[in-house]
């Protein structure tokens, strides 16, 4: 009979997915060896025919009876239940994730699937109550990292409410809460107890993890009922995370998984997007300052949320959802210490191939220093010498981002086709400092110095202009759709052009 158990789970699983029938001989056999065998070979066994898949059968089919089977093979363990569950799970992770990945299997098939797996979770939970505290701790924080991971892949649908609401059902039990799992400090603790001290690379595998604790919590935020089997409150937790800014900058952190996945629906990210406005609305706390808050620890996870919610504003078809998401896009980057939020700008402008985008974030840079002109001229200002400190915008790096723009890097003016909407908010920048410098008749960013305006005369705005006029004499003899288009895209950067040649050229006479 062990002999037998080596090959004959493999062969009969072949036949699974020939009918449902089939499917309940596979999995009676596979008990009948459960029976008789012992469980820690017999788990050795299935889950060495989940790590080699049958090439010649569909995988979902060939899988189901397994993973039925180490669903018994986990209720039949007598000891070191921790050890060998924590072998399995990896295996379940990356075959579901293979599976779910693939675009060619039907709804049915996928569903008996995430069944079976949930199924597992709901036996591991039943195993862990049963235990000892030591042991049962260990094998929660098992139990939460899987969980996450399935509701993570399960997510491929928001049809599957169903297996959402199962696993919000024995989040309870995994040690966790909504406020730790959308902060990721739940995510920490299990992935610590889990990993232990032997410093393995256990968590190789749980590339869904973060995720998964992210959709927890927006499964919510779409169904009530959701919230209900995890017995949590939702609105405790975002009111929470208005009142402190270190969680809510975790929280932000942790949203860009949903917002950066690409095989998720959208109806996934509008949600993170509505929730993110919403622990960001109203007055919200932003108690800790520069001075005091070490703010570097979450710049790079805040940068990513940035990053991934531009990729939105890009991409969603949806015209509500780029609004919605470049108004977060706003708030969060408001949320982030003036110390910091011009080197986000930069990276972020930086870091972009989207032209629009460049666009878009210099039109907020230009934002950002009108409010601080403004601030800067207010009496109230006038006595706070603090706050005059802080107003950053105003300084020589505003030139290095123009400069970025109108000059890239590999040198001669910027390539106008791809660069149009990119160009025009740099020179709108240019000329709007100009301007605010003269009339304030302050040179904070040293645009007004004879060095940098003839710079930006000779290497910015002259080759551009040889561009532009160029580019418009080419076109403006064709008749073609094309043509039409690139002249009517070039009118408004030639106005802007001029405009800051001729600012340039009247401050050189007056130059020393």
């Amino acid at each position: 009979m062990d002999s037998l158990s080596f090959e004959l789970p493999k062969s009969v699983s072949k036949f699974a997915g020939v009918s449902p029938e089939y499917l309940k001989i596979a999995d009676n056999i596979i008990h009948q060896f459960i029976k008789t065998c012992s469980p820690r070979d017999m788990l050795s066994i299935l889950c060495e025919a989940l790590d080699s898949p049958n090439k010649t059968v569909k995988a979902a089919a060939y899988v189901s009876p397994l993973i039925n089977g180490l669903t018994e093979v986990f209720l039949s363990l007598w000891r070191r239940h921790f050890e060998q569950i924590k072998v399995a799970v990896p295996v379940l992770v990356k075959v579901v994730k293979a599976i779910s990945s693939e675009p060619d299997y039907e709804d049915a098939e996928l569903e008996t699937l995430f069944d079976r797996v949930v199924k597992n979770a709901e036996c591991i939970q039943s195993v862990s109550m049963k235990l000892a505290d030591g042991v049962n701790e260990k094998l929660q924080a098992l139990l939460g990292l899987y969980v996450l991971q399935i509701l993570a892949l399960v997510s491929v649908s928001s049809t599957h409410l169903p297996f959402a609401l199962r696993l919000a059902c024995v989040l309870p039990d995994c040690g966790v809460s909504y406020l730790g799992l959308i902060t990721g400090s739940d995510v920490d603790t299990m992935s610590r107890i889990v990993i232990g001290e032997d410093g393995d690379d256990y968590m190789s595998f749980s590339s869904h993890v973060h995720l998964g604790a992210s959709l927890s919590v927006i499964w919510a935020q779409m169904y009530d009922e959701v919230a209900q089997a995890a017995k949590e409150d939702l609105s405790a937790v975002k009111t929470e995370l208005q009142n402190n800014q270190m969680k809510r900058w975790q929280a932000i952190g942790m949203l860009k998984h949903i917002f950066s996945s690409v095989d998720l629906p959208w109806e996934f990210k509008r949600y993170a997007v509505d929730f993110l406005l919403c622990i960001t609305s109203g007055d919200i706390s932003n108690e800790l300052d520069d001075e005091h808050n070490d703010c570097s620890l979450y710049m790079t996870s805040l940068f990513s949320a940035l990053q991934a919610i531009t990729t939105i504003i890009i991409y969603a078809s949806d015209a509500v959802l780029r609004k919605k998401a470049f108004e977060a896009l706003k708030r969060v980057l408001a949320d982030i210490p003036n110390s910091q939020r011009f080197n986000i700008f930069k990276a972020l402008i930086t870091n972009s191939d989207s032209s629009s985008m460049v666009a878009i974030l210099l039109d907020l840079i230009r934002g950002e220093m009108h409010k601080e002109s403004t601030l800067r001229t207010s009496k109230v200002l006038e006595a706070d010498n603090k706050a005059c400190q802080n107003t950053l915008f105003w300084s020589t790096n505003i030139l290095e981002l123009v400069e970025s723009v109108l000059r890239p890097v590999r040198g001669g003016p910027p390539v106008l086709q791809e660069n149009g909407d990119a160009v025009l908010s740099a020179l709108n920048l240019y000329r709007f400092v100009l301007i605010m410098e003269s009339a304030g008749k302050t040179n904070y960013t040293g645009v007004l110095s004879k060095n940098n305006l003839q710079k930006a005369y000779n290497e910015w705005l002259l080759p551009l202009r040889t561009l532009v006029t160029g580019t418009l004499v080419e076109n403006k003899s064709d008749n073609d759709q094309l043509a039409v288009d690139t002249v009517c895209a070039l009118n408004p950067v030639e106005l802007v052009l001029y405009r800051c040649i001729e600012l340039v050229e009247e401050k050189l006479k007056h130059a020393t």
